[in-house]
């Protein structure tokens, strides 16, 4: 790891370790408690639990699976299922300096069947009846492109001129040995709406309270709301997509399904790590 933060790795620690002391709240759990919430001491600590719980507080490729659906949203009308997906986050935390972080890193879906399961090359456009290309949906950037990490506020690197300080403070609830972290994803200004994605990220109590983890073992559930995709041509028509994933961190692009990991070497082989040039 190269560490440019001015930290020591016992330092960057400290706000892991200081969960250690919300004795309270653990002993509750222990008792059979609810679903408590957790209030952690600091922006530091809230920091670096969102880091640690979404990446890793090492220099590291970290890679996600997940699968999920895709609506389709007009007004008045029920959703309509439009697709199944399947993909990858591949995220790599870059330490820039006193307490601050650049999450980059890039995503790449394929579009399914949302009945079948296959991959869909050509998809019927069911609002339009109109036959179209399936492109992949990919998105993400190098260094300089991703989201800024301080205890200012989680900003994409670009805007964070334009947008407000909000030091991070995420609902953090717990039950049944378990961590649920829940935030919103901030997006920049200008951008068309409907715009919005909530996450909420788990993963073990006992991991989360130990100071020695420096990358936890997480799952998460997203749900995200956009405008049509352009490749859909679907013009001026009002409505909207409702995206839902699931899915969890791996420890490495080995543990990739076969089939996803089989198109993904054939067609973008350069995700494969987000490591900066």
């Amino acid at each position: 790891m190269t560490n440019q933060t001015g930290l020591s790795r016992r330092e960057l620690l400290a706000g892991a370790g200081s969960l250690a002391v919300l004795g309270a709240p653990f002993s509750a759990l222990a008792a059979g408690d609810s679903a408590p919430e957790i209030k952690l001491a600091t922006p530091r600590d809230n920091l670096l639990a969102l880091v640690r719980i979404q990446a890793s507080l090492r220099e590291e490729d970290v890679p996600w699976w997940y699968s999920g659906i895709i609506y389709g949203a007009e007004d008045g009308k029920a959703p309509r299922l439009l697709f199944a997906f399947e993909g990858m986050e591949m995220y790599w935390m870059r330490h820039l300096g006193q307490e601050e972080f650049e999450l980059i890193g890039h995503t790449v879906s394929f579009l399914k069947d949302g009945q079948t399961g296959e991959w869909l090359r050509e998809w019927r456009n069911p609002y339009t009846g109109e036959l179209l290309e399936v492109p992949a949906a990919t998105q993400g950037g190098g260094a300089g492109r991703g989201f800024n990490y301080s205890t200012r506020g989680i900003r994409p690197t670009l805007f964070v001129d334009q947008m407000p300080e909000r030091p991070p403070a995420y609902r953090i609830l717990s039950g049944g040995g378990r961590i649920w972290l829940t935030k919103e994803t901030e997006y920049p200004p200008g951008m068309a709406q409907p715009r919005l994605q909530r996450q909420t990220m788990n993963c073990s109590l006992e991991e989360f309270t130990d100071p020695a983890r420096e990358r936890l073992n997480t799952q998460f559930a997203s749900t995200v709301f956009m405008p049509w995709r352009n490749w859909m041509n679907m013009g001026d028509r009002p409505g909207h997509l409702i995206w839902h994933a699931a899915g969890l961190k791996l420890d490495s692009v080995d543990s990739l399904p076969a089939n996803y990991r089989a198109r993904l070497d054939a067609e973008y082989p350069d995700k494969l790590t987000a490591r900066p040039v």
